[in-house]
């Protein structure tokens, strides 16, 4: 079988990038042809200019990666909707329950506004979303299948885009094999904050429960401490409001935290299972945009959990996405986002009482084990064979 994967690709530094990465190397272990005609490419105009000049013969599928504010790979499949007809279309949804939540450009007059300050760009979208909306229906209603990660993701997005049941499939998120590593010493107890370090992450909730942990704690001062580890991407981590990291240390030495916190920032891929490993737990404080909340409700997971599974650790997470579905084997708890008391609350159990770590790190090695991208590309590829037979009914 040859397809064709539109989707971002490393050393893109997404995690939508690493997911496409991972899944075409498991396919092509399975013997799959897996062909990237928009690897390196991001600029629109190219884009298409690559489309036309592919040689589509042979090619038995095409598949998208949808998500991450990405507007190519839904370029790309309406162009392939009109011009390869014959070609068979699926895509993984990353952030159900919309595909791409806001158009590329904007039309006149509100083009007007996307040159004013905030919140006029913002509104603009806002009033651009019915016309975005219908795109991503007709776009949909086209495709033979959309997979997510979640089935609470798949739900949504099949409610939200008007799909028939059997249109949409689950597929949870692949991780690599890991070989399993025992937990460090109980004491002290080491968490993990694992991921691109930007706004929205919710980092500042998890510094400021830990600092009330330690306060309703003292006599556990000595007993914990938090990695924050993950990439810095410039354009997220330098915005209009400031520089995020030096916003982070600020705060960390305000609730004089700088003896229990260590940061890895840019963490080489080839140390992300050592790093994983040699903590207990894995905190994601996760909080939910509220501009996005306008448009709709984003179900989509996580890499990261996916790397916990993978390494055998248990995660504490806000219940923001389908985070709840992730965790719902016993691998971890879940808190209402946005909630540091909560959060607070847990990581004290956690304090009190470390042999709950050794508790979900066994879960997640049973679901990590599950989820190894060689059965994963197995289910992908069994579903591919599927919409194939489909076609030459």
């Amino acid at each position: 079988m040859r397809i064709a994967l539109l989707a971002p690709l490393p050393p893109e530094q997404t995690g939508i990038a690493d997911y496409a990465a991972h899944f075409s190397n498991a396919l092509r272990g399975l013997g799959i042809e897996v062909l990237t005609p928009l690897a390196g490419c991001h600029d629109p105009a190219e884009q298409l200019t690559r489309l036309r000049a592919f040689d589509w013969t042979g090619v038995d599928l095409v598949h998208a990666e949808l998500g991450g504010g990405r507007f190519g790979e839904f370029q790309a499949l309406n162009y392939l909707s009109t011009e390869q007809p014959r070609i068979p279309r699926t895509a993984t949804v990353h952030d159900p329950e919309r595909l791409i939540w806001r158009r590329a450009r904007l039309f006149w007059p509100l083009t007007l506004l996307e040159r004013l300050p905030h919140p006029l760009p913002q509104a603009a979208a806002l009033l651009a979303d019915p016309l975005t909306l219908h795109e991503e229906r007709r776009l949909a209603r086209g495709m033979r299948r959309l997979i997510t990660l979640t089935r609470l993701g798949g739900d949504c997005l099949r409610q939200r885009m008007g799909l028939q049941p059997q249109q949409v499939a689950v597929i949870a998120h692949g991780n690599l094999p890991i070989p399993a590593a025992e937990l460090p010493p109980l004491v002290p107890l080491r968490l993990l904050y694992f991921g691109f370090i930007y706004r929205g992450k919710g980092i500042e909730d998890l510094i400021e429960a830990l600092a009330r942990t330690l306060a309703a704690n003292p006599q556990c001062r000595g007993q914990v401490r938090l990695t924050l580890a993950g990439g810095t991407a410039p354009e997220m981590t330098f915005d209009p409001a400031g520089n995020y990291l030096d916003g982070l240390r600020q705060r960390i030495r305000e609730l004089q935290l700088d003896d229990v916190v260590d940061w890895q920032l840019d963490l080489p891929s080839a140390e992300i299972a050592r790093t994983i490993q040699a903590h207990h737990v894995m905190v994601l404080p996760y909080r939910e945009s509220k501009k996005l909340a306008w448009l709709g409700q984003m179900r989509g997971t996580s890499g990261a959990l996916s790397w916990a599974n993978a390494c055998g650790r248990g995660v504490v997470t806000s219940n923001a996405r389908a985070f709840a579905e992730e965790v719902a084997g016993g691998n971890g708890v879940t808190y209402q986002q946005g909630d540091v008391e909560a959060l607070s609350q847990h990581l004290s159990r956690l304090v009190l009482e470390p042999e709950l770590a050794r508790q979900w790190a066994a879960r997640a090695s049973e679901a990590g084990q599950q989820r190894e991208w060689s059965a994963t590309a197995r289910r992908f590829a069994e579903l591919f064979n599927e919409v194939c037979k489909e076609r030459s009914k």
